[in-house]
């Protein structure tokens, strides 16, 4: 038992922790020494509340009785000798000084709220005025209640419509508040949602973090779909953050407030409620463990899904070719299948906590009756404040029962924790240099120079050439040549940077003079335009331009259909790979860089076409280095680099090279 509370214990460390690195920084620049910083923050900003409110009342109650001291005095008497207690005792005092003290801290580390950091705590104090101030006019509508059930009972007509006249106005007053509350939550939640988002692209974005992570390769990383992390786990995250968050303040409010008011009515009934709260809630949190587990595990399930969609669609046109779509559909059901069996588990366990709350709920009906039939029978109490304190007993129970009605957005909350705070862990372990395998160290050159240097599968013992000694300088050509899998492409992305080499020394030009053409080009989601400028600024080049380098490389039909070079379509399914290999050449020449490494960049064009592109090449004084398997290629390179299957290579002029067929 004590090792399972321990263990309970460490969870809930662990994602508190989590819960800090993901919230902190939004409204406090993150170090690990600085979280009490955080905390008192908070504190502090409830004594600017705090405090904020007790001036506002006791200005409002003061410009009342000025323009009209009869109403004040007749409806809001019980106002007006509450504040002269606070003031003329110790309480105004100390609300004042802790007013003051939340200022200055503000103040005093105001230079770690700058780009906007102070907007949150702006927004974050406003809602937490609005909880007060509601929660403060629900505590007196426990008094109304009182005296209006009494009034009506002693069929006493002025007192009870004076009330009923105060109690209305309570209700106009709360109303708006209400719902400017829900507007500052939704829009702090957007904000912060805004934020994070950013934060996390630009994280996944940083140093090809998106290519280490390789989330296709579940076998390599605990990150599955990044994307679903990055839009809705982030909204998911903000939003739960924020209800919840707001939520527990609303409940400690209504606890704070009405446990005194209920004291004073019964101790025995507030000493009940308290007992059966915590008897229920602990059952409830016990029996829940699962259903943290279930929901972590809908969330990845239902990501797997829906990329399995997307995967359909964005190789429609090859599946089709295949007819694929048997195939395709037991793999997508597959995926289904763990949606829906996991969902079913959630179910059942959802419907198990469901009878938990219900009768939870429905037995603290009871309490009340159990507790003061005996008092109001033998007329010790009478029916008003045996209302105020059903109320009273209400609103307290909504508090105390917080997690028994939170429980299944807590479990939700708990998931999209690990995933989000997973996820971004992942990144700063790659910021750390966790992933050796990928930080690569790579000097500058004017030329492309490798020396004694070696290549294995990252994360692997997989070795794929040793002890390489090769060099490209400036208007050169190398074609690399070997059976697959020997590691051609891998040397490219060595050379390219993506690899880092077990060892040896590698030495290229800067990023600007070196580009990289895969087999299968990046088609980007955009215009035409920029399709072609790609990575370059789109307001480079003039139309003109752009439309003569698709006549270069034998692409007019493109501008013929497309003579608007800013319509938008998804290229990588409209146009053919023959014509998206041409396009790749197209924004090569438009790049110009220096040296340029080609994987196979040709394989879906003519031999002409392909002689026709690497004369342009020529003419540009290009220097190149391509992977390829036909014999027309060592026409258009001065040298081949052969590597073998026993990760040895052979460097040979082109011309006396012969092709084998295996």
């Amino acid at each position: 038992m004590t090792s399972s509370i321990s263990k309970a214990q460490k969870g809930l460390v662990s994602q508190l922790i989590k819960l800090r690195k993901l919230t902190q920084p939004y409204f406090l620049p993150y170090t690990k020494s600085n979280g009490w910083l955080f905390v008192y923050l908070l504190i502090a900003l409830l004594f600017c509340v705090g405090g904020t409110v007790l001036f506002l009342l006791t200005g409002l109650m003061s410009l009342l009785t000025n323009v009209a001291p009869e109403i004040t005095n007749q409806f809001l008497g019980g106002v007006q000798n509450s504040l002269k207690v606070i003031w003329d005792g110790p309480s105004g005092i100390i609300i004042s000084s802790l007013f003051t003290l939340g200022i200055f801290s503000f103040i005093t580390i105001r230079g770690q709220l700058r780009q906007r950091r102070w907007l949150p705590w702006l927004l974050l104090g406003v809602i937490i005025l609005m909880l007060l101030s509601v929660n403060g006019i629900n505590a007196g509508i426990t008094f109304l209640v009182r005296d209006i059930t009494n009034a009506l009972i002693q069929k006493d007509e002025n007192e009870s419509y004076k009330n009923l006249w105060i109690l209305g106005i309570c209700f106009i007053a709360a109303l708006p508040i209400r719902s400017f509350q829900f507007y500052f939550s939704a829009k702090l939640q957007l904000l912060w949602r805004e934020w994070l988002s950013k934060s996390l692209i630009t994280d996944y974005l940083d140093d090809r973090t998106y290519y280490i992570l390789n989330p296709n390769d579940e076998s390599e990383t605990n990150v599955d779909n990044p994307d679903q992390r990055i839009t809705e786990d982030a909204r998911d995250f903000t939003a739960q953050t924020i209800d919840l968050s707001l939520n527990i303040f609303d409940s400690l409010l209504v606890f704070s407030l009405n446990i005194f008011i209920l004291l004073s009515i019964s101790k025995e009934l507030t000493l009940a409620l308290i007992f059966y709260a915590t008897l229920v809630s602990s059952l409830l949190l016990f029996a829940s463990r699962k259903l943290f587990k279930l929901n972590y595990d809908q969330l990845r399930f239902e990501a797997d899904f829906r990329y399995g969609l997307v995967h359909v669609r964005n190789n429609a046109e090859s599946i089709a070719f295949y007819s694929g779509e048997n195939q395709e559909e037991k793999e997508v059901s597959r995926r289904l299948k763990s949606v829906v069996d996991n969902f079913n588990l959630l179910i059942i366990w959802e419907a198990l906590l469901r009878v938990l709350q219900r009768s939870g709920i429905y037995g603290s009906v009871f309490i009340p009756f159990i507790i003061l039939a005996g008092p109001i029978l033998s007329g010790q109490m009478d029916y008003g404040s045996f209302q105020q304190a059903n109320l009273n007993y209400n609103l307290l129970e909504g508090s105390l029962f917080f997690i028994i009605y939170k429980i299944e957005a807590l479990a939700r909350f708990s998931a999209s924790i690990g995933r989000l705070e997973g996820f971004q862990s992942n990144m700063n372990e790659i910021r750390n240099d966790q992933y050796d395998d990928f930080k690569v160290e790579i000097k500058k050159n004017d030329s492309i120079i490798l020396k004694n240097v070696s290549i294995k599968t990252p994360g692997k013992e997989n070795f794929l050439i040793n002890n390489l000694n090769v060099s490209i300088e400036s208007g050169q050509s190398l074609l690399v040549v070997g059976p697959s899998g020997c590691g051609k492409t891998s040397l490219l992305r060595a050379i390219s940077g993506l690899w880092a080499i077990q060892s040896g020394e590698i030495e290229t030009p800067s990023n600007g003079d070196l580009l990289f053409i895969p087999q299968k080009p990046y088609m980007t989601l955009g215009s035409l335009r920029e399709q072609l400028c790609y990575p370059l600024n789109k307001n480079r080049f003039s139309d003109e331009h752009l439309k003569a380098v698709l006549e270069e490389v034998k692409l007019p039909q493109i501008i013929q259909r497309y003579p608007d070079l800013d319509i938008k379509q998804d290229w990588q399914r409209l146009l053919s790979l023959g014509e998206q290999q041409r396009l790749a050449f197209a924004r090569l020449l438009l790049n110009s860089p220096k040296y340029v490494v080609l994987d196979e960049a040709t394989s879906a064009l003519d031999v002409n076409t392909e002689k026709h592109l690497y004369e342009l090449l020529n003419q540009r004084d290009m220097a190149c280095i391509s992977v390829g398997h036909r014999p027309t290629l060592k026409n258009y390179h001065e040298n081949v680099l052969e590597i073998t299957e026993n990760k040895g290579w052979r460097l040979l002029p082109a011309a006396s090279y012969q092709f084998t067929e295996n």
